[in-house]
């Protein structure tokens, strides 16, 4: 078969650049070994240079400070237009009015930037698209650390944060590297307060519970703050209940002479029934996953000089039962990074900057990788790979304009490429920002793309890494209550990934007919456009208006049947109003309307897969809304979304849940 030929990939072949079998050995080791090793051996191999990744954008917009403004803690003002990448606000903690959301998706899905897909609810299991990407075309950051998982996108966005511990979320444009096919989103958390104790715990239909206990503390130079949670649901249906652990904390550091020391590590543990979600007609699938993460990231300044360097690890387990409590697929995963970046602030003539990275990406399996010689407990199947990145960037600001470009080289066990990204702005008055940017982004296959075979699928060992240059265009508009912004964006893709459907012809007997295959769908153009805008006050009946649309389009092709590109949303619009009245009474109320291009595969009847149906997916409206009552430190609130039932799906047929009331009490004692 010419599609998949496994021989010419064994060790010598793809992994040639990389000897992969000491690397396997390696891995199998002790993972507190695997960080050390790889953070000083970076150091030694790319001193003075500096990471041009999003992965420095930290805890504020474009690395202004050094701090985390929240705390109330200022530090050094670095030079303004230091990274080169664009960014784009799509959850702000401070603008959010007694929004009725319990999740991070739910805070996400009204942006117009934003595709959440979800299978499950109050996030069980969801996944992260931008701008008419898949989730596996985006790259997932905590607090500029890049923790995006390399097994599959579905795992990325499972990280040990709850929404109390999330200060920000920023869409970044034009991050070199490769994984940000469609952009990157960075979740960054802060504290509530200099020093507080908060505790939330809610309740409602379909046994529904969580609970979470979180705190911080500022003390000169540092901050100290973490949380844990708890959240269940008997399901909504068969099989969609759910449990899951949180627990998070972050710490900073900061001295004259020793610098910026900024921490942070987090431990989830999810286990949901998962009633059609990889199979639409199977009602017995179960899943468990659980992820442990932490980085060290330490920044200094010497006279016009500045200096930094962080490590990051991130270890995944995913059990799946194909019928619940029947073992079937295991996966063992671990993601290392480490970085060094330095710059120079030249005054007038700009901000000139270098920096590299790398990155290992580790896997054991029942099924995914190469077969090994021997199991290792009970996986069967190993693989791993190494990435790099160096490159340059020069940023520059004088009056109303600001400016920069970077250029780079990336090295993956599929060669080098060149990587490069453009941006300007133009302020032509206090209110108004106008920018532009173009840039030029990649994405390598996933071990799922390379490995993943199944009665229903078969893998495609000859991948190569996607390839994309988008154009951006934007203005953004604030004067006082008011706000608007308007961003357009046109993206080439080249050599596409994905799961492709190919009719069973006994003239063609290649084995990937009759099923879904993993393969390069040649060229995908998309054109996206983005409109917000709305009121906010913090006095008054009226306190928050805003307003949000959201149009993708393709030139997609229509002779083939491929899962992920064809599946966007087309139209996207949402209104929210917020009002206060009786002096402690608040009710939010939010209405979105959806419109997703393409078709999903339904089963009539559970269980049987000889029977089903092509449907097009369908508008949907939905109206969520919170009655909250606030005093001091009591906060007391009824939340109550999809009000008017409505019956949807965003993903291969799985009905979400209708109407559902919760009711929750938060504490919050400090100042």
């Amino acid at each position: 078969m010419e599609h998949i030929q496994t021989e010419q990939h064994l060790p010598g072949g793809r992994w040639r650049r990389w000897n992969r079998k000491g690397w396997s050995a390696f891995a199998s080791m002790h993972r507190s070994v695997t960080i050390g090793v790889l953070a000083v051996g970076m150091s030694i191999l790319q001193l003075g240079v500096r990471t041009a990744t999003a992965q420095n954008a930290d805890t504020t917009a474009v690395l202004r400070t050094l701090r985390i403004e929240e705390v109330g803690i200022s530090g050094s003002q670095t030079s303004p237009t230091r990274n080169a990448q664009s960014h784009t606000p799509l959850f702000d903690r401070k603008s959010l009015y007694a929004e009725p959301v319990q999740t991070l998706e739910s805070a996400l899905r009204l942006s117009p930037s934003v595709d959440i897909r979800e299978r499950g609810a109050k996030g069980a299991q969801a996944d992260i698209s931008v701008r008419g990407g898949s989730f596996d075309q985006t790259m997932v950051l905590l607090n500029g650390i890049d923790f995006t998982d390399a097994r599959t996108g579905h795992q990325s966005h499972s990280l040990p944060v709850d929404l109390d511990c999330i200060s920000g979320v920023d869409l970044i444009d034009g991050v070199p590297g490769v994984g940000a096919y469609a952009g990157a989103v960075n979740i960054r958390t802060a504290p509530l307060r200099p020093r507080y104790l908060r505790f939330e715990g809610s309740g409602g239909q379909y046994g529904y519970a969580y609970a979470n206990l979180s705190g911080g503390v500022t003390d000169g130079g540092m901050t100290l703050f973490g949380a844990a949670s708890y959240r269940r649901s008997d399901g909504y249906r068969h099989n969609t209940d759910f449990d899951t652990y949180n627990a998070y904390v972050r710490g900073t550091f900061q001295t004259r002479r020793a610098g910026l020391f900024d921490f942070q590590a987090g431990y989830q543990n999810r286990a949901f029934g998962s009633n059609g979600f990889y199979a639409a007609y199977n009602p017995e699938q179960w899943e468990h996953t659980s992820t442990a993460l932490a980085s060290l990231r330490w920044q200094q300044s010497v006279g016009h000089f500045t200096f930094g360097a962080s490590a990051s690890y991130r270890k995944n387990f995913d059990h799946y039962d194909w019928i619940r409590g029947t073992a079937l697929n295991r996966h063992n995963t671990d993601n290392v990074g480490a970085r060094l970046w330095g710059d120079l602030a030249v005054g007038g003539r700009g901000v000139p900057t270098r920096g590299g990275d790398y990155g290992y990406n580790h896997i054991f399996s029942t099924n995914l990788g190469f077969e090994l010689p021997e199991p290792h407990g009970d996986y069967t199947h190993a693989d791993s790979r190494h990435t790099g990145n160096i490159w340059l960037r020069h940023a520059k600001r004088w009056r109303r304009f600001d400016a920069s470009a970077s250029a780079g080289v990336s090295l993956t066990p599929y060669g080098t490429s060149a990587l490069w990204n453009i941006d300007g702005g133009w302020k032509p008055s206090e209110s108004w920002h106008v920018g532009l940017g173009a840039s030029q982004s990649m994405r390598l296959p996933t071990f799922t793309d390379l490995y993943y075979s199944s009665p229903a699928q078969i893998n495609n060992l000859d991948l190569t890494p996607e390839r994309a240059v988008t154009f951006r265009l934007g203005a953004d508009y604030a004067r006082g209550v008011w706000s608007a912004s308007v961003q357009s964006y046109y993206r080439l893709g080249r050599d596409l990934i994905d799961w492709v459907w190919y009719d069973d012809i006994p003239s063609n007997p290649e084995a990937w007919r009759g099923k879904w295959h993993s393969e390069q769908t040649s060229r995908l153009n998309t054109f996206g456009l983005e409109i917000s805008g709305g009121y906010t006050s913090g006095t008054g009946f009226l306190r928050r208006v805003t307003l949000s649309y959201g149009y993708i389009t393709t030139d997609r092709r229509e002779d083939i049947v491929a899962k992920s590109a064809m599946d966007f949303m087309r139209h996207k619009a949402a209104l929210s109003v917020g009002v206060h009245f009786l002096r402690r009474m608040s009710l939010v109320l939010t209405g979105s309307v959806y419109d997703r291009n393409g078709e999903y595969t339904w089963y009539p009847v559970a269980g049987d897969s000889s029977q089903s149906e092509q449907r097009s997916f369908e508008p949907y409206f939905l109206l969520d809304g919170r009655l909250q009552w606030e005093k001091g430190w009591c906060r007391l609130y009824v939340d109550a979304t999809n009000i008017t039932d409505s019956r949807y799906c965003d993903m291969g047929g799985i009905p979400l849940p209708g109407f559902w009331c919760i009711a929750g009490v938060t504490l919050t004692f400090g100042r």
